[in-house]
């Protein structure tokens, strides 16, 4: 089962390993090739170039996220229909899905297409702890990477395999809870600010809000396991998506949301849309109405002379 594993796997090996021995080449002009430094800024310039390509499927799930928020009126309707026969009202929704063209597993894809990287560059640092090569990492240069040190802590050593070392406890704790902290901030950012309040409530946002506290959890209890350099990758990945998602959400947010209000204000600030079409586009964040006059109370002699 493991050769067969392996044998599937072995072209991933082989990317993996290609891409970060490309960068090791390149940093290695400017730093000692054997330094920690030197390898991990070749496992940052992996995650960069993985992320760089998963753009696409980033694209493909913002799209399918403003989809599912667009359709939570109607899902209500359907609840509200059918919300006595669950069977019937999963294939209603899955039909009304299907028809507006979005997938609502689209949101986890860029997570499922790094799986097979991840697992394969855990891989590669695993072997290096042996000591041995793994797709185009030879057997010298596992051994390099296997001893490279960061701040006092080998790129390969783990949380749990500290052995009292507390500078692997200090650097392996402090990514984790990048990794963690990272992962609840991205999803708490899109639920707070690029989702309507219709989309607050229903099956979709109750699947949102399990993310929000099931991801971090579950980063924070497989991270203790993860070599320092499999941490430098997740940790990296995370703040590209971070980043990413704060650009989107800035620039081209879902209307309706308080992230859509915000950028309208800004645009009315530098004047590029007037306050009237502010209004049009109902951001009521932006334009506020005038006060109604309160009248003024008068006295019995005052209403008398009227």
């Amino acid at each position: 089962m493991t050769d067969l594993f392996n044998t599937i796997m072995f072209p991933l090996y082989w990317v993996v390993s290609w891409v970060l021995m490309a960068w090791h080449s390149l940093f290695s002009q400017v730093l000692p090739e054997e330094s920690g430094w030197t390898w991990a800024l070749s496992i940052i310039g992996l995650t960069l170039v993985v992320r760089a390509a998963l753009i696409p499927l980033f694209v493909k799930q913002i799209k399918s996220s403003r989809n599912m928020q667009m359709l939570q009126p109607k899902v209500k309707e359907l609840q509200k229909k059918y919300g006595h026969d669950r069977e019937r009202l999963a294939q209603e929704t899955m039909a009304l899905y299907k028809d507006a063209g979005t997938n609502p597993f689209a949101s986890c894809l860029p997570i499922l297409m790094q799986a097979p990287i991840f697992v394969a560059l855990f891989r590669v640092l695993n072997k290096a702890t042996q000591e041995v090569g793994l797709g185009v990492l030879t057997d010298a240069d596992a051994v390099q990477l296997d001893r490279a040190a960061l701040l006092g802590v080998e790129i390969s050593n783990t949380f749990i395999t500290a052995g009292g070392n507390w500078a692997i406890y200090v650097l392996c704790g402090v990514l984790v809870l990048l990794m963690t902290a990272t992962t609840f901030t991205t999803q708490r950012q899109l639920m707070r600010k690029n989702m309507p309040a219709s989309a607050l409530t229903g099956p979709y946002a109750q699947q949102q809000k399990m993310l929000l506290y099931i991801l971090p959890v579950a980063f924070g209890f497989g991270g203790i396991f993860f070599p320092v350099g499999v941490l430098l990758y997740w940790s990296t990945s995370n703040l590209w998506t971070m980043g990413q998602q704060f650009y989107v959400i800035r620039n081209n947010p879902s209307p309706g949301t308080p992230a859509f209000d915000a950028k309208v204000a800004r645009d009315v600030k530098k004047g590029k849309i007037s306050p009237e079409v502010a209004v049009q586009t109902a951001a009521p964040a932006v334009v506020t109405a005038p006060k109604r006059q309160q009248p003024k109370k008068s006295s019995r002699s005052q209403r008398r002379r009227r």
